[in-house]
């Protein structure tokens, strides 16, 4: 059987494109699930997944915006715990953010 044009034309599967509902489910599962669970989730490999992100930056955007979100909501509660006097939640964060050692 011939093949029609030449090496590299045609065949192959078509590029992955995500639509505004996957691209919601990134931003949503964002918070618990790194790059190669994600890709998982969709039934793709993590290189896949990276090349739809080249294509298509709001999927990254929304992966990103995703962890900022998670990050900023246990980073506040964090604070708020040791703000409300729980000693292990503001040792922790003064080690993490404020360089605070144990001698």
């Amino acid at each position: 059987m011939a093949k029609n044009g030449r090496q590299g034309e045609g065949g192959g599967r078509p590029p992955v494109v995500f639509d505004e509902a996957k691209i919601a489910q990134v931003e949503a599962l964002a918070a618990v699930l790194s790059k190669k669970q994600l890709a998982d989730y969709f039934g793709i490999c993590e290189n896949t997944l990276r090349e739809v992100e080249g294509r298509q930056p709001e999927v990254s955007e929304a992966y990103q915006k995703g962890r900022g979100k998670a990050i900023a909501g246990v980073g506040s509660n964090l604070i708020a715990q040791a703000r409300n006097g729980n000693v292990a939640a503001a040792i922790f964060y003064l080690k993490t953010q404020a360089g605070w050692k144990e001698d």
